[in-house]
């Protein structure tokens, strides 16, 4: 497994498109509740006609908020991984030194990001939205695991990350302007995460026996069933938040319906769409069954 890109690469890139976070949100920069916020792809709420139009852009908007509060989760223990990675480089190449700090400071600078966002959400939504967390014990339990199972999931959620701006909102005029320019201001960082990631987990996979990888992939799924489990919750979150924002409670064979559809697309959001991006399977390969592996989980996931 050889990437193709550089520590240096990765720094000049990032270099060139530096933004801030009030350059994305805040003053005349505001969410405009009369538009959906997720691409239809993520979202899925279009098949779901027992609910209104209005309604069904209220679920959509409210899987918004979802993706913020779930991007602020994962960031907080990407932070901390990178800043731990980046530790022992510090005498050593400065490309290298330099660009993992560049990424552990982006990091920062989306938690912040998100932050703001879900401020703005709350200021214009009118109803209480519950999310997953809180966000220190979820860093706990991912980073409790090999750094390499942990580096794969980071670079799942990179590459997730391109697949959801590059293939679905990118193109989608409809939706806030505001949500779309956090979507691609988040892409254009983290397109540079997804080759610094590559190459940690290229570091941490180098000398390690066939068991020894093996393991780490065991890891990996198991962040992924930890996660997958906080999806199932987000989801009836995500119902009752619902159902608070319309005034209304649906009935049980519409509760049902919302639940089977939106587990899936949850499922498709944070786990399929990162495990089958054409880049990640490509890092699989070279790990040795890994890419077989979780080719058999991914089915379950779309």
């Amino acid at each position: 497994m050889t990437a193709s890109y550089t520590y240096a690469s990765a720094l000049a890139a990032s270099e060139k498109i530096r933004w801030r976070v009030e350059d994305v949100i805040g003053g005349d920069k505001r969410l405009d509740f009369e538009k959906p916020f997720l691409p239809e792809a993520l979202a899925r709420t279009s098949g779901l006609e027992f609910l209104s139009p209005t309604e069904r852009r209220t679920l959509n908007q409210i899987r918004g908020h979802e993706y913020l509060s779930i991007f602020g989760l994962v960031e907080e223990f990407i932070l901390p991984f990178v800043v731990d990675h980046a530790r022992p480089q510090l005498g050593g190449d400065d490309f290298r030194a330099r660009a993992l700090l560049e990424f552990a400071g982006e990091e920062a600078k989306h938690i912040q990001l998100f932050r703001r966002f879900r401020e703005e959400f709350q200021k214009g939504f009118g109803h209480a939205c519950e999310v997953l967390g809180p966000g220190p014990a979820v860093a706990r339990e991912v980073l409790a695991h090999d750094p390499l199972s942990v580096a794969l999931v980071i670079l799942h959620i990179e590459w997730m990350t391109q697949r959801h701006y590059l293939e679905s909102a990118r193109d989608d005029q409809g939706l806030d302007p505001q949500f779309a320019s956090l979507l691609r201001h988040h892409w254009m960082e983290e397109a540079q995460h997804a080759h610094l990631d590559g190459l940690m987990v290229e570091a941490l996979a180098a000398g390690r026996s066939p068991a020894e990888i093996e393991s780490a992939i065991d890891g990996y799924l198991d962040i992924g069933g930890f996660l997958d489990r906080g999806l199932a919750a987000q989801g009836e979150m995500n119902l009752r938040s619902l159902e608070r924002a319309i005034g209304r409670e649906l009935s049980s064979g519409e509760r049902e319906r919302l639940l089977t559809v939106q587990r899936q697309a949850l499922r498709w959001t944070y786990l399929g769409s990162g495990m089958t991006h054409p880049q990640f399977v490509e890092v699989l390969s070279g790990l040795g069954t890994a890419a077989s592996r979780i080719a058999a989980v991914a089915p379950a996931l779309s």
